[in-house]
């Protein structure tokens, strides 16, 4: 019975280790029930008015709770693993009382100091299976602390990527571009770096989905109002005159196909065309999509 409640607590952190690793360096990025936090947190969101601030924290929220419930099953799991091995299997520091066999929440604490990296010392493995897997527990920690930063720290770059993208959009819908305009050796230029920055904010969506789950704010900075703007100069670009704009239009229709794909097959299902998928994302996101 004792190494069936240590097993399942292996079980319960291998489960906490593969959802990390499928939200973070699987390249599908697909965690399992992280994945499930974020797209729930998500859609309770949109059920808050927005003036309430709930939609823009639907992003930082679900990426704090998935951090901490993987936490929490790493150290519950762990405490799982040492509870029934306690206290006969560790020694405690002079004037610390040894606690009652099968105290649980001694096994709490131990796993929450070990996880921690504290090392406080004042309770310490003797059992031989023990004392490695105490120092196994502390370097899962270290790459769950680690793992959380390095994700932080990929999402905002993305986010700004995409707001970047949209704001150009805002201002050249504020500017007033003209399909004689587009018509140019420049108009040629701007629909290319259009169509690059599209194909970064697709492959941002498929490396970084928890990123859709963050509102980019005001509509100037919004990529869901502002798609179909670039679906229109795309179309404008079509009708051109010039070899290379036409080009250059085909290449930005063809970025935004596979941006529309990728937010419909893992966010939207609407199954409709570009357009449609992009005032699906509009809605999703509670904006209207900008339209030339």
């Amino acid at each position: 019975m004792d190494w069936l409640v240590s097993l399942v607590g292996a079980g319960l952190v291998m489960a906490a280790l593969r959802d990390l690793f499928h939200t973070l360096w699987h390249p599908t990025r697909r965690g399992g029930v992280s994945t499930l936090v974020m797209t729930g947190l998500w859609r309770v969101s949109r059920h808050v008015h927005a003036r309430e601030g709930a939609a823009g924290l639907a992003g930082p929220l679900a990426t704090v709770t998935v951090v901490g419930m993987w936490a929490a099953a790493i150290i519950v799991g762990w405490a799982l693993i040492y509870w029934p091995h306690m206290p006969e299997g560790f020694t405690f520091a002079a004037g610390l009382k040894a606690p009652q066999p099968g105290d649980l929440l001694a096994a709490l604490y131990f796993s929450l100091v070990t996880v921690a990296t504290l090392g406080l010392g004042d309770i310490a493995p003797t059992a031989g299976w023990l004392r490695v897997a105490a120092p196994a527990e502390a370097l899962v920690g270290f790459v769950l602390l680690t793992a959380t930063v390095s994700w932080v720290l990929e999402i905002y770059p993305a986010l700004t990527r995409r707001r970047v993208l949209a704001l150009r959009l805002a201002l050249l819908y504020r500017a007033g571009s003209s399909p004689q305009q587009l018509d140019t050796v420049a108009g040629a230029g701007l629909l290319q770096s259009l169509a690059t920055e599209v194909m970064r904010v697709r492959i941002d969506f498929t490396q970084y989905p928890e990123s859709y789950y963050f509102h980019d704010g005001e509509d100037q900075t919004s990529l869901a109002a502002m798609a179909g703007y670039a679906a229109d100069l795309a179309e404008h670009g079509h009708a051109a005159q010039r070899a290379e704009v036409r080009l250059a239009a085909a290449v930005l229709s063809g970025a935004l196909e596979d941006l529309a794909a990728v937010l419909d097959r893992r966010f939207l299902r609407t199954g409709g065309s570009p357009v449609e998928v992009f005032a699906a994302y509009a809605a999703d996101h509670g904006r209207s999509l900008v339209r030339a």
